[in-house]
């Protein structure tokens, strides 16, 4: 067995990840793909990763697209596949088309499914597949004055039928573009529909939409990391998206806004982007929510154990004075958080001093994954902001470390002399901290 090169980046990397691996445990993913990602090779990784979701406790819903397997089929019998505002219009040739790719794809995902080599991601995992008549259609009927014939619109998902399965160990359920009439007729759906539909049908945590698109940018060329439903629907009337994404922003939005909790739109370039997407603080997508995820708000009686974890490495080697959990659940109160999707990523308190009319800022803390956002600045003019509510004129520091950050900040350099006489009783000789006061 190989010797690790680097035991102590494993186990930070470990720790990271673990708030999310306790949050998404039993929960319902809806992943979707297009049939771009299965002709450019990329389905056996894809399967690895999400065999891994599946061996976390999270349950996993497929539903594969399958537009460029149909127009290879279309192209095998000489006949031009027809569009409208980019929706297939499907006659009984592309039918059979559309029913011929998706038995195919069937096969490629269950055998992606199946690897099993020693020494790979999938090596123990015993992935069973289901699939079967879990989707009611309707035709879409005539738009503009363009019969769409045999396309469709999802009409129900049997949710019923498939949270069972999905209780069982090591089961996915696989759903295709094809749902079925109660008279027997077969109707061809778009992948992103189905998707949607499933995950709002089983109240599912995330929707995932694994894209061939590019990354998300806004008008200016900017990467869109993180939306509200309200900022994504802006987004689709200002018309800067191309057609292709704006179809899957669409679908993440009708998702959100019927009560699945996250939307995410991931480019499949890069490898690994869906386990980026789900276990870093920034992800390597798009993200869109019902509210705006991120809340900097004073801290409560739930946030102590995260805030431990968030200073404890900085405790560790002395940038911070150790604090007692006693000591932070008495003074929780005093502390304010950035939370981001239930995990704390920064903390500060305030500590007053009414007679001075000054404040001190304490454990102002941002964590690694997070330090080039700009938090720790929200976080300094939150404390401001609290310190001025409450009367305060000056908010002094004490750091070992960070004299440079708070000096670009318009904190000036003082002596012990300047504190409130009750804090400079408690100065620290030994840490010898240097001290800062900015006039607020």
């Amino acid at each position: 067995m190989r010797q690790m090169e680097n035991p102590t980046q494993f186990v930070q990397w470990l720790r990271s990840v673990a708030p999310y691996i306790h949050a998404f445990g039993g929960k319902t993913f809806v992943v979707a793909f297009p049939g771009e990602l299965v002709a450019s090779g990329a389905l056996p990784v894809l399967a690895q990763d999400l065999s891994l979701l599946v061996g976390l406790g999270i349950r996993v819903v497929l539903v594969h697209g399958s537009r460029p397997q149909v127009a290879e089929q279309l192209g095998l019998r000489n006949v031009e596949g027809r569009f409208h505002n980019g929706v297939r219009i499907t006659d009984g040739a592309a039918m059979e088309c559309a029913k011929e790719a998706a038995g195919e794809l069937r096969l490629d995902i269950e055998a992606a499914f199946s690897q099993g080599l020693p020494n790979t991601p999938m090596s123990n995992a015993h992935i069973s597949v289901v699939s079967g008549n879990f989707v009611t259609a309707r035709p879409l009927g005539v738009i503009d004055g363009v019969d769409f014939e045999l396309t469709g619109v999802t009409r129900k998902i049997a949710a019923e039928k498939i949270h069972p399965i999905l209780q069982t160990e090591d089961n996915i359920v696989l759903l295709s573009p094809l749902g079925f009439s109660p008279t027997g007729e077969v109707f061809n759906l778009t992948m992103e529909d189905v998707a949607a539909q499933a995950a709002i049908a089983l109240h599912a945590e995330k929707l995932i939409f694994i894209t061939e698109t590019p990354m998300m940018k806004d008008a200016a060329g900017a990467e869109i990391r993180e939306l509200s439903s309200h900022q994504a629907e802006a987004v689709l009337q200002a018309g800067f998206l191309p057609s292709d994404a704006s179809f899957y922003l669409q679908h993440a939005i009708k998702a959100c806004n019927s009560g699945v909790d996250r939307s995410h739109i991931v480019p499949y370039e890069m490898d690994g982007s869906a386990l980026l997407e789900l276990f870093t603080h920034d992800g390597v997508g798009t993200m869109i929510s019902h509210e705006n995820l991120e809340s900097l708000r004073q801290a409560t009686i739930e946030d102590v154990g995260g805030i431990i974890k968030l200073i404890e490495p900085l405790e560790a080697d002395g940038t911070l004075v150790k604090r007692p959990r006693e000591l932070i659940e008495r003074e929780i109160d005093h502390f304010s958080v950035i939370d981001h999707d239930g995990v704390i990523f920064g903390c500060a308190a305030l500590y007053p001093f009414p007679g001075e009319k000054m404040g001190e800022m304490a454990c102002l803390t941002v964590s690694p994954d997070a330090q080039t956002q700009g938090d720790g600045e929200r976080i300094l003019k939150n404390i401001e902001n609290r310190a001025r509510a409450a009367g305060l004129t000056k908010l002094f520091v004490l750091t070992t470390r960070t004299a440079h950050w708070f000096k670009k900040r318009g904190f000036v350099p003082a002596t012990v002399d300047d504190l409130p006489k009750d804090r400079a009783h408690m100065y620290n000789w030994q840490r010898r901290s240097q001290i800062f006061i900015k006039t607020l």
